[in-house]
């Protein structure tokens, strides 16, 4: 039986195919008008397929294939990987005059953190970045990144933080939820987590880590919690993947259960009252714009209902005792009732910051 022929080549992605057919044909001992006459081609074709300025169609694979035994898809496939190493060639010529872009992307801290790999080459680096965006080029991540976040940055008045790091932390976060399996969103059933993630806040992060993710995922919503990067200055951000996905995006910027706490509901609030087309990026500084404010007092309100809070917030005095005998019977942390007793003035910033909890990352990254 005859041996098949199979495709062992391992070709230089450089060099046209037209080099393989002339290399093959040499070693037959066929000529290139033989070939002509074999194929039925016509000897301009054949000429220019071997000197690189025309390319071998399907058609003409299946001759080459009838002709000189080799399979189509060998030559189909020389083909490809040729145009496909002359569009790489163009490519990273177009990009090395766009190298400077990479300023604006703290890229070696999320080589740091291992979000990409880190290159040697600039244009390589430029690629890889562009990849992690999902973009083909800096033109196409202003668009796609930046005008959202133009608006984003209005409103929330994330002033001092550095766009490509803002745009940097929010991809590595769709990324992450990409991951993330959820049911379709259901405003009922989310509303119904919020209740029993509220209880989880007594608990550490091992207990309430992946029960609120699950919580949240049952109802259609993707938490992940992802670290900074330097000048991001951000606590959490909320935004619609799909229209039945949405995603709740944290990180540890204050690392306290507080400050941790109270931003989760604030996004969560954005999910349930503020429409599916806009992202909100919290910083924790103080928003002039309505739908910030609003979040502001319905996480407040989800947290401590505001007739108990006053309540107690007006008794005479405010004790270490106290706030826990509070917490107990609000079902809620301590440190969140020292958090909402601080920051409306009722008890200076430096009492009772004992009963928070620091959180920190489980790694370095």
């Amino acid at each position: 039986m005859a041996s098949a022929i199979v495709n062992q080549y391992k070709p230089d992605f450089v060099s046209p195919p037209g080099d393989t057919l002339q290399e093959t044909l040499e070693c037959i001992g066929m000529t290139q008008a033989e070939l002509c006459d074999r194929t039925g081609r016509p000897r301009k074709t054949i000429s220019e397929i071997i000197n690189g300025k025309a390319a071998i169609t399907p058609d003409t694979a299946l001759q080459f294939e009838m002709v000189l035994g080799i399979p189509a898809s060998f030559w189909i496939s020389r083909e490809t990987h040729y145009r496909e190493a002359i569009a790489r060639q163009e490519e990273h010529a177009i990009l090395e005059n766009k190298i400077t872009w990479l300023s604006t992307i703290p890229h070696m801290a999320m080589a740091q953190k291992g979000w990409i790999r880190k290159h040697n080459d600039c244009t390589e680096q430029l690629q890889e970045v562009l990849r992690y965006f999902g973009v083909a080029s800096p033109e196409a991540w202003e668009e796609v990144w930046m005008s959202p976040l133009q608006v984003a940055y209005r409103r929330s008045e994330t002033f001092e933080s550095d766009p490509g790091a803002i745009a940097a932390w929010l991809r590595k976060g769709e990324l992450e939820a990409r991951a993330v399996d959820c049911q379709p969103y259901n405003q009922a059933i989310f509303l119904k987590a919020l209740q029993d993630i509220r209880a989880l806040t007594v608990e550490p992060p091992s207990v309430f880590q992946p029960r609120m993710r699950q919580l949240c995922a049952n109802a259609g919503v993707a938490v992940v919690f992802v670290p900074e990067l330097p000048r991001t200055y951000v606590c959490g951000a909320t935004k619609w993947l799909t229209s039945t996905k949405a995603l709740v995006q944290l990180s540890l910027r204050y690392k306290k259960n507080d400050h941790l706490w109270f931003t989760f509901f604030h996004e969560a609030m954005h999910i349930l009252k503020h429409g599916k087309k806009d992202i909100f990026i919290e910083s924790n500084l103080k928003s002039k714009e309505a739908k910030e404010a609003e979040a502001d007092a319905l996480s407040a309100e989800f947290m401590i209902p505001q007739s108990k809070y006053d309540t107690f917030a007006r008794s005479r005095s405010i004790t270490r005792q106290k706030i826990k005998n509070f917490a107990r019977a609000t079902n809620i942390a301590p440190g969140i009732v020292v958090g909402r007793l601080q920051h409306e003035r009722v008890i200076p910033y430096s009492q009772f910051n004992d009963l928070k909890i620091s959180y920190q990352w489980a790694d370095k990254n």
